[in-house]
């Protein structure tokens, strides 16, 4: 009897099991959709699965790469970092349309662990969009107003004295002497209390701390706990980021406290009041609802913005003095045709000098102080068609938007003419474009530089006095050849500073040394305005300069 065969049968498979494969396959498709382009975002660099553009995002003086990128896509264009989204801005009328006409939209900042952690949320620059920061830019906005920024011109026009006295018998310590006039200034204006040397103690204090506070702020020195947030649950032996958070919070709150309680001591003793900003925070904090951390964070916020702006603005004006010698030249010319040579410039001479106010507004092109800004978008914002989604970064461009060869000729040269032929310095036919500003270097919308009428006057006076004094000339080597400084050697930092260079400094002639200490004599009582809290050692430097400044005249 034959037995007949029947084929083998293979079981279909069960309605779990093709469930689960369906999930799996879903869950592979959105993990590899990590890192890619939505349609409705501006074009960028090609992404890669899961990293996005981590993997190509610069991270040495990030803003020229990324201003490379907007010449390649256009004056907005998109970076993947994993799932987030950064949208980078690089014309003035994309600043215009994204920052200033929907301010509201684009006020907040990204998060920031670690700001956080140092500030409690009290940073005016760094805080995220609220009930605290409008209050706190509320009372900014009260301080610093022209009519007060009036009232401080004679210490800015005294430390500016000093500056010249110490590139006259110190020349080759002018990165040193331009610190300690941009930190004194703005501690004088704003805790009433100057800094007369490098190593008054504050000046010690700010330059320890700042190192580090810049550090934490940089992006890639730490663990990305904005990224990946179960880091912050990681034991501080294995976070070095939360050891340095506690370490940097208590050192402003050394410094930028203390020197509020100074303040506060100094209002009770009557005769010692000048004026200077923190005096009337302390007298409106009930009135403004400022709790004690609110009022110690408004203080030191303006320092800090106050100190870098000024500082890296002369820092870049010698170097762009010194490579470029063909604008001293006019600008010599023009100083000694409408000032002349036997008085120093004041303001009032300002006006009349449209090459100064040039060489002013092409420092700030050439090397803006805050090369990147970044914002965040609190809802969607609408640009040329695309739309940047709530919780995107919204990085301002600055130096990406002033190098742009086809708005500025020639942009990485230092050509303060441009500013004459031009209103805005740009090509002829752009200067009427939407957004075109003189102060977009200071910010924009509701970010905007709340201290602009201090830090525009110092620069402006600085600017005119070191060029009505002073000869800036490159160092020669051993052979008497001329070293110009290389004029791409900047730091690695969130502000825009010259790497340390050399050059030649010296007065134009022998009476413009003799006015220079006439000046400083003259201008003796505008600082002891500043000096009823210096230290004994800060008091018997002053005394004996004063006394060294008198016998050589």
């Amino acid at each position: 009897m034959s037995s007949s065969t029947s084929p083998t049968s293979v079981p279909l498979p069960s309605i779990q099991v093709l469930g689960a494969v369906a999930v799996a396959a879903f869950l592979l498709y959105r993990l590899l959709r990590i890192g890619s382009r939505e349609k409705f975002l501006p074009p960028g660099p090609p992404t890669i699965p899961l990293l996005g553009n981590i993997h190509i995002f610069p991270t040495s003086l990030a803003y020229h790469k990324m201003s490379e990128w907007n010449r390649q896509y256009g004056d907005i264009y998109s970076l993947k970092i994993g799932s987030g989204t950064v949208v980078v801005i690089g014309s003035a009328q994309a600043v215009y349309e994204v920052f200033d006409k929907n301010s509201g939209l684009t006020a907040d900042r990204p998060p920031n662990h670690f700001v956080d952690i140092v500030t409690e949320g009290y940073h005016l620059v760094l805080s995220h969009y609220g009930s605290i920061w409008r209050n706190m830019r509320k009372g900014a906005h009260e301080i610093l107003t022209l009519k007060s920024a009036i009232h401080h011109r004679p210490i800015q026009d005294a430390e500016s004295v000093q500056l010249m006295y110490e590139l006259l018998t110190q020349p080759a310590n002018f990165f040193d002497s331009v610190r300690r006039f941009s930190m004194s200034v703005i501690l004088s204006v704003t805790f009433g209390k100057r800094a007369p040397r490098i190593t008054t103690k504050e000046l010690l204090a700010f330059f320890e701390m700042h190192p580090h506070w810049e550090r934490l702020l940089f992006p890639g020195q730490y663990a990305p706990v904005d990224f990946l947030p179960f880091l912050k649950y990681v034991p501080e032996r294995f976070a070095a980021w939360k050891k340095d958070c506690k370490m940097v919070k208590k050192m402003q709150e050394d410094l930028y406290f203390g020197l509020m309680e100074e303040t506060k001591h100094r209002l009770e003793r009557k005769g010692e009041e000048n004026g200077c900003y923190m005096e009337t925070v302390i007298k409106k904090a009930d009135e403004w609802g400022y709790n004690y951390q609110m009022v110690g964070h408004l203080g030191g916020t303006l320092v800090e913005a106050g100190s870098d702006t000024t500082s890296s603005f002369t820092q870049t004006l010698i170097l762009a003095l010194t490579a470029f010698p063909d604008v001293q030249k006019k600008a010599h010319a023009e100083l000694d045709r409408v000032v002349g040579q036997d008085r120093m410039p004041t303001y009032e001479d300002y006006e009349h000098l449209p090459y100064i106010r040039a060489i002013v507004n092409e420092v700030h092109r050439f090397r803006p102080n805050a090369p990147l800004i970044p914002r965040r978008a609190q809802d969607d914002v609408f640009y040329k068609g695309y739309r940047i989604p709530k919780g995107a970064t919204i990085v301002e461009n600055l130096y990406g938007l002033f190098h742009d060869p086809e708005v500025y000729d020639d942009p990485e040269r230092f050509w303060p003419d441009r500013f004459i032929l031009s209103e805005f310095g740009t090509k002829k036919a752009l200067e009427k474009d939407p957004g075109r500003r003189n102060n977009l270097a200071f910010g924009s919308g509701r970010r905007i530089c709340a201290g602009y009428h201090v830090g525009s006057y110092s620069t402006a006076i600085n600017t005119m006095n070191l060029l009505w004094s002073f000869d800036f000339l490159p160092a020669k080597d051993a052979h008497g050849v001329e070293r110009y400084p290389d004029i791409f050697n900047y730091a690695e930092a969130l502000a825009s500073f010259p790497n340390p260079f050399e050059c030649v400094i010296r007065p134009r002639t022998p009476a413009h040394a003799t006015m220079i200490k006439r000046a400083f004599v003259d201008h003796i009582p505008d600082f002891q305005r500043y000096e009823h809290d210096i230290s004994p050692e800060d008091k018997a430097f002053t005394d004996a300069l004063r006394a060294e400044v008198k016998k050589s005249l």
